[in-house]
C-alpha cells in the first residue's frame, strides 16, 4: 500500500451507514459492515452468516449452504458501497445494476456460523459502468470469486 492509499483508507462503516448508501434491505442485504474502503480502488465487506437467514429454509434442508449467487451478490453490494462512497453523497440510494458476471468459481461451501470477508477491487471505470474483481474468503480460504460489471442508474 503506498502512502497516498494509506491516507485514504476508511475503516469500519457500520450497517446503518451501509443502508444509507445502498437501497438493499433484509432479506436481501448481504453485507453487515464495511471493514475497509479505499475510494475508487477497493473495499472489504463482512457478512456474518446466520442459520436464521431466509435462504436456509430451502437450501438445503439437510446441509445448510449459502447459495453461491448470494456470495456474488455480497460482492456486488460491497462494490456498490465503494461506488457510492467514491461518487459522493448525491449517489446515495441509487441503484447499481449487474451487467455481467464472468469467471465465477465456487470453491468451498459457506455455512451458518461463517464470517465471510468480501474483498472487491475496481478494475476499470468508464462513465457509469464499473468493472470489479471480487472474492469471498472464510478463515483465510477463498470460497468464491468472480469478475463482474455493473452500472449505476442515473435516475
Amino acid at each position: 500500500m503506498d502512502t497516498v492509499e494509506a491516507e485514504a483508507v476508511i475503516t469500519d462503516i457500520g450497517i446503518e451507514r451501509v443502508m444509507e448508501m445502498i437501497p438493499h434491505r433484509y432479506p436481501f442485504l448481504m453485507i453487515d459492515r464495511i471493514l475497509e474502503l479505499v475510494p475508487d480502488v477497493r473495499a472489504t465487506g463482512l457478512k456474518n452468516v446466520s442459520v436464521n437467514e431466509a435462504h436456509f429454509q430451502g437450501h438445503f434442508l439437510t446441509d445448510k449452504v449459502m447459495p453461491g449467487v448470494l456470495l456474488i451478490e455480497a460482492m456486488a453490494q460491497t462494490a456498490a458501497v465503494l461506488v457510492v462512497h467514491t461518487l459522493g453523497p448525491e449517489s446515495e440510494g441509487k441503484l447499481v445494476y449487474f451487467m455481467s458476471v464472468d469467471g465465477a468459481r465456487f470453491r468451498k461451501p459457506v455455512v451458518p456460523g461463517d464470517s465471510v470477508r468480501v474483498e472487491v477491487e475496481k478494475i476499470h471505470r468508464r462513465a457509469n459502468v464499473w468493472k470489479f474483481s471480487g472474492k469471498a474468503v472464510v478463515d483465510g480460504s477463498v470460497v468464491a470469486e468472480a469478475k463482474y460489471a455493473a452500472m449505476i442508474r442515473d435516475s
